[in-house]
């Protein structure tokens, strides 16, 4: 059934052209910021790891190991957000998503084009905002951990984490563009059988 579902979204969707230079290097931006995610995981794995000797040989815990695994995990969500909006891998309802694509290819794309709008402009607001806690974190020298034992400044974080959610909303605007230049707008209105 899995398989029906990706072969009937997979026609659904028309073939794009070969992407351009800029495309080219907007796709390689927004895979790497997906590796970067990845290689955060193992980080977030292995500073898990260590704690967890650290808990069993000494008796207690690493310094800042659960503030610095709350922000890497927010990072990695953000960093990864991007390529998951431009694989099309977000949830949302196939019941009815694929059947509208498939008998009213229009009204699909309409569907996907607004969706991918107002995904755009959720991310868009939530990155103005967390553009204002950046801003704050760095003007106020905000910093996580213990003084005198162990600190890390947070803004390194915040600009990561704003990067991932600014890019994931360019990346939905790209999709929408990508939605409304794909539907023929002349041709028929749904697929005969």
């Amino acid at each position: 059934m899995a398989h029906d579902i990706e072969h009937a979204a997979g026609q659904a969707r028309s073939p794009s052209p070969a992407p351009g230079r800029s495309a080219r290097l907007w796709l390689t931006f927004v895979d790497g910021l997906a590796v970067l995610g990845t290689i955060l995981i193992g980080v977030l794995m292995v500073i898990i790891c260590t704690d967890i000797l650290a808990r069993n040989a000494m008796g207690s815990s690493l310094p800042l190991v659960s503030e610095l695994g709350a922000l890497l995990l927010v990072m990695i969500v953000c960093l990864q957000l991007p390529a998951t909006v431009r694989a099309d891998r977000l949830a949302r309802t196939e019941v009815f998503y694929i059947p509208i694509r498939e008998r009213h290819p229009k009204a699909g794309a309409a569907l996907s084009c607004l969706f991918n709008l107002v995904g755009s402009c959720v991310l868009g607001a939530i990155a103005w905002a967390s553009l204002s806690i950046l801003v704050k974190d760095f003007e106020s020298g905000e910093f996580i951990g213990v003084t005198g034992i162990a600190t890390l400044p947070t803004y390194p974080f915040r600009i990561l984490i704003f990067i991932g959610i600014a890019v994931s909303s360019i990346q939905f605007l790209v999709q929408a563009v990508a939605e409304a230049r794909s539907v023929n707008w002349r041709g028929p209105s749904h697929v005969s059988d």
